[in-house]
């Protein structure tokens, strides 16, 4: 689930360079959108999931569009503000979403034992890895990938050139947000139990933007090298220092020491070879030309 959402995240971060810490917005809302579906309306699970991804896409394209306008650390400051603002209307609209006491979502398989349903689960989020994955190498080495690669180095060189900025960020930020909404919905109806605390946490879009930065933002599979190592590592500090907050600070301090010793990642680091497909190290004026018309 992590690795499929950290390469969904990466298809935004890694190719223009805007870091977003509200991407859990997206995760909570695919999540309570698919729960709700199931338990309010009855829609089957996969009608559910599928239209919840696509509404919040939607959601999404409206956010980006204010939400791209601004840079740098007003964009940070701006995606943490969805998560927050998600995060009350969950809590505050209790007759619709069950409030701060959750949701309640029946399990799709309630004929399949419970180590058999987390195989069933273990697979579909493989699936959508294996989806995300396939959107970033396609988005690498099309044109709209070098456009987006054109804003990272130099936006408004970029712009000046003719690329349409604003629509491609747009676009990076709904393609990556449907994604996220996905992971969010197959965990509702895997977990079956939403506390809006946690599934609209900033902790969840830390973690994506710490398995990028881990594994290279960059590569191909970097998100995914980030994710089987920041994964078990989160479990460990919550097991090792208890239900305290103590676990959130080791967790913020890998982060911090990522970006000051590692910030092109892992698999960088290792080699200065291609280890899978990446996004090229052209020059910006080469990238420019790439989408110049």
């Amino acid at each position: 689930m992590y690795a499929a959402m950290a390469t969904s995240w990466n298809l935004l971060g890694g190719f223009t360079g805007y870091v977003s810490l509200g991407h859990s917005a997206f995760f909570g809302l695919g999540a309570y959108g698919t729960g709700l579906l199931v338990t309010r309306l009855d829609v089957p699970w996969v009608v559910a999931l599928l239209v919840s991804a696509v509404l919040v896409t939607v959601f999404a394209v409206v956010v980006g569009i204010a939400a791209v306008r601004v840079r740098g650390a007003s964009f940070v400051i701006v995606s943490i503000a969805l998560v927050s603002m998600m995060n009350l209307v969950v809590q505050g609209w209790r007759s619709l979403t069950g409030g701060s006491t959750g949701l309640q979502v029946p399990s799709p398989f309630p004929d399949l034992h419970r180590g058999q349903t987390h195989m069933v689960f273990f697979y579909l989020f493989l699936a959508l890895l294996g989806l995300a994955l396939l959107s970033w190498w396609y988005v690498s080495r099309s044109r709209f990938g070098a456009g987006l690669r054109a804003i990272r180095e130099d936006e408004d060189k970029a712009e000046s050139l003719g690329v349409p900025t604003g629509a491609y960020k747009v676009t990076a930020f709904a393609l990556s947000a449907l994604f996220v909404a996905l992971a969010g919905g197959l965990y509702a109806l895997w977990f079956g139990s939403l506390d809006p605390i946690f599934v609209f946490s900033i902790l969840i879009s830390s973690y994506m933007v710490l398995m990028s930065l881990l594994g290279g933002v960059r590569m191909l599979f970097g998100p995914l090298l980030g994710a089987l190592i920041v994964a078990p590592a989160g479990e460990y500090f919550l097991i090792a220092l208890g239900e305290t907050q103590i676990h959130l600070t080791a967790t913020g301090l890998v982060l911090v020491l990522v970006v000051l010793f590692m910030p092109d990642g892992i698999l960088a680091r290792l080699t200065r070879r291609r280890a899978g497909p990446s996004i090229p190290d052209e020059s910006a004026e080469q990238r420019l030309q790439e989408v110049a018309p």
